[in-house]
């Protein structure tokens, strides 16, 4: 009980602190007022990417050992990108387990550590969407079209954008 109670003052501070001082980019808030432990992200899509103009929300779910595991993230919003599950949940090194790799793709460095906050995860995807990952895809069909046909892959980006511009 403990780790929970630690977790949600660590989860509160953080929610505080993006409140008096927001992050371009993005915004991010509680689903519900009585469970510090799920958030609602909007992520922006990054000016100059395939993403500017894009909406995209996400639900970040935090574990009760929260700094020493990390969250989940899951894009609610439809999404196409190498680095997002069909299911929209988001695979970049630093939502990994800490520690070394079992399948030897990253180093423990570049996996969970728990200074990482809410701000530091959403800055992080929103890199991903600037530059995709094809090297160990969660999506393989669309990193083989960011690959092989990048002018298919554009389009089923823009729809994604398009549609994430209709559901405002």
């Amino acid at each position: 009980m403990a780790a929970s109670s630690q977790a949600s003052l660590l989860l509160q501070k953080q929610l505080k602190d993006l409140m008096k001082n927001p992050v371009d980019g993005f915004s991010a808030g509680l689903v519900d007022d009585n469970n510090i432990f799920e958030w609602s992200v909007t992520i922006m899509g990054p000016p100059d990417t395939l993403y500017d103009g894009g909406y995209f929300n996400a639900l970040m779910s935090f574990p009760s050992n929260y700094p020493n595991s990390p969250p989940s993230v899951r894009f609610t919003s439809e999404m196409w990108h190498p680095n997002v599950y069909p299911d929209g949940r988001v695979c970049i090194s630093i939502l990994h387990p800490p520690g070394d790799d079992p399948n030897g793709y990253e180093l423990a460095s570049e996996r969970w550590m728990p200074v990482h906050t809410v701000e530091s995860i959403v800055l992080s995807i929103i890199s991903m969407l600037s530059s995709p990952n094809d090297e160990s895809p969660a999506n393989v069909e669309a990193a083989k079209e960011w690959r092989d046909e990048r002018d298919a892959f554009k389009k089923k980006v823009r729809h994604v954008v398009r549609r994430s511009q209709e559901m405002l």
